[in-house]
């Protein structure tokens, strides 16, 4: 671990240039899912606590560089406001000056990051200013450390820096799981497509034991076999890929769980007429929609000898009952077995999250992970730029 925590850093009398994502959903101007304001609480009081006077910034949308007024950054001040129980001043020009005209204890939100080009250009004179507005700075932000940016990478680099308690949360659990897991290490990988998900699946074949394959990739996976999947979601141009990662995989001495048996249906939707095949019994005109309880069987004793599992996308097509099944079923185990102490589970990406909240296990693991694009980037073993210039 070498960026630091909150823990590491002298803040008293100091204003913190505290990066966040308070990306939410908004309707009517009023905030729909306020998780990712809560989730940001605890490094707030925790600067607050130090005698620190943290500075929010942060990006709301996509402006494309320009100020766009529906993309402000000032209803959410109530918000704020009642999540950190201190009063929030928003700033749309900010300035040092007009920021050390404030309480020393001021909690101030800054205008949308992104009402300039400056920011995604990652621009040097942008993270200088931005620099001159605190004395130290904490990203807190994990879900934007994937983009270099001047309020993510470029001021970093500026102030003395740390990782805010989210972030850190984030990256010991994230560190945790792949980079030195306790052993075996499962990894679940569903979702509809292999294209989107092949530097994923390339880089945990040579760190995980066990891969589970699931969703439409798994019909991926079978096809590249010589087996037939009838009219499923399937990306037969990607064969020879497939079968790369099947050779890479034994190489390494990870097994790839593909589902042993199917269940199948001629319709997508919900309540469609279904029955469970063999691996290798798919009918010509039916799509293959989940995995059977065989499969589930096996995912469930893998999962019962494992100590880490590390979890992106369903294993069906769970948006849909009864094509839910497989996913809700496998959730339930690997959650009963976090809760007993006996697996780390760590888990990231917006279906997933849906998925395990649809099949009321997200309480029970380890750690979920909202943050999306940098959860699979990280995954990926690729270097984040937000990450990394916590680490100097």
């Amino acid at each position: 671990m070498a960026w630091k925590t909150l823990d590491d850093m002298d803040l008293n009398g100091k204003r913190v240039l505290t990066r966040v994502d308070i990306n939410v959903p908004m309707e009517d101007g009023k905030v729909t899912d306020a998780t990712r304001i809560m989730r940001i609480v605890p490094t707030i009081k925790d600067i607050l606590a130090k005698g620190g006077s943290p500075i929010l910034l942060a990006h709301f949308g996509r402006p494309k560089g320009k100020p766009v007024p529906e993309m402000s950054l000032s209803p959410l001040v109530p918000e704020l406001a009642d999540a950190f129980g201190t009063e929030v001043t928003f700033i749309e020009r900010p300035s040092r000056d007009a920021i050390d005209a404030l309480p020393a204890d001021a909690v101030v939100l800054v205008e949308n990051t992104r009402f300039t080009p400056m920011e995604e250009a990652n621009d040097p004179q942008m993270a200088g200013f931005l620099a001159t507005l605190g004395d130290v700075y904490c990203n807190d932000a994990f879900s934007a450390a994937h983009r270099a940016h001047a309020s993510t990478e470029g001021v970093a680099k500026l102030l003395p820096n740390c990782a805010g308690r989210l972030m850190q949360a984030e990256l010991s659990a994230l560190e945790g799981a792949l980079a030195t897991p306790q052993r075996p290490v499962v990894a679940v990988v569903g979702g509809a497509k292999v294209s989107t998900k092949l530097e994923l699946l390339g880089n945990l074949v040579a760190k995980v034991d066990h891969l589970v394959i699931g969703g439409g990739m798994a019909n991926t996976f079978l096809a590249a076999q010589g087996i037939a999947v009838g009219n499923s979601l399937c990306e037969h141009d990607l064969a020879d890929t497939a079968r790369e990662i099947l050779s890479k995989a034994e190489t390494a001495g990870c097994e790839i769980v593909l589902p042993a048996d199917l269940v199948v249906a001629r319709e997508f939707k919900a309540g469609a007429d279904n029955e469970t095949v063999a691996q290798d019994a798919c009918p010509e005109d039916a799509m293959i929609l989940d995995a059977g309880p065989a499969s589930v069987a096996k995912i469930a004793t893998i999962l019962e000898n494992a100590k880490t599992l590390i979890w992106n996308g369903p294993l069906g097509a769970f948006e849909i009952e009864p094509f839910n099944a497989a996913t809700n079923a496998a959730a339930a185990k690997a959650a009963e077995l976090s809760k007993a102490g006996q697996l780390i589970s760590v888990a990231g990406g917006g279906d997933t999250v849906a998925a395990l909240n649809g099949a009321g296990a997200a309480d029970d693991f380890t750690y979920i992970s909202t943050a999306g694009g940098a959860f699979l980037e990280w995954m990926e073993g690729k270097t984040l730029p937000g990450v990394a210039a916590l680490e100097g």
